[in-house]
């Protein structure tokens, strides 16, 4: 007869660990907001000025990459997947940043156009939730922007194939050395053909400050297009 000794299941162990680190539990970990709140009256009228407002008090607060953002995407079978990226670019067309169109974030969104933004300044209890539709930049303002990057990150671009196995750390680090021989500091970089931006054509906006007792304000923008105009109606969403 054989005999099997039972082994500890993987959430008997974390419970251990929670056990004698409670400090690590995260179902005690609390914070307490005290911020002041968000007013409807307050709100520009259109989400665009009102990001304007909250991402320069975020560089002014000295919050680290406050363009950074989480960009969620979903495939054609509606399965999702979620990344951090950074913000390049924002006006009342849209929220922009860039990619290889060959990532996988590129080949969803070609799937499916319809993105969801998340900017989370957590350090300043607020966050930012932009959904809407993500669109190609024209070449002219893809080619602009990439002149602007640093030399390495322009070499970059063309040694990673985003998202695609690799088979060694030492492999892409050879072909950047190609490319870095290639393509000298005084050499201009082409823009590589598979790489460019996204604009994201915002048709919600939402601002989520964080109040006390976990009674915060959610205010969100929502887009009512008319014709050639575009008009902004704000409603409150419950905490």
């Amino acid at each position: 007869m054989l005999h099997y000794e039972r082994v500890p299941q993987a959430d008997d162990a974390a419970r251990e660990a929670l056990a004698h680190r409670p400090h690590l539990d995260p179902a005690a970990m609390r914070a307490h907001y005290r911020a002041e709140g968000l007013r409807e009256e307050d709100l520009p009228a259109d989400p665009y000025g009102q990001f304007l407002i909250w991402f320069e008090e975020a560089v002014a607060g000295g919050l680290h990459e406050p363009n950074a953002m989480v960009v969620s995407t979903a495939d054609e079978r509606g399965r999702p997947s979620s990344r951090t990226v950074l913000l390049k670019q924002f006006d009342e067309r849209g929220f922009v940043f860039y990619t290889n169109y060959n990532s996988r974030k590129g080949r969803e969104i070609d799937a499916n156009p319809y993105v969801s933004l998340l900017f989370p300044w957590h350090a300043v209890a607020r966050q930012v939730v932009v959904g809407g539709r993500a669109e190609r930049t024209g070449r002219d303002e893809t080619a602009a922007y990439f002149r602007t990057r640093p030399h390495g990150s322009q070499l970059g671009a063309w040694a990673s194939e985003q998202s695609s196995v690799v088979a060694s750390r030492e492999e892409l680090d050879r072909t950047y050395a190609e490319l870095a021989a290639r393509y000298p500091e005084t050499e201009r970089v082409p823009v590589p053909p598979h790489w460019g931006g996204y604009r994201v054509v915002a048709e919600t906006v939402e601002f989520w400050q964080g109040r006390e007792n976990r009674l915060h304000d959610r205010l969100r923008y929502v887009r009512r297009d008319a014709g050639a105009d575009t008009a902004w109606t704000v409603e409150r969403l419950s905490p």
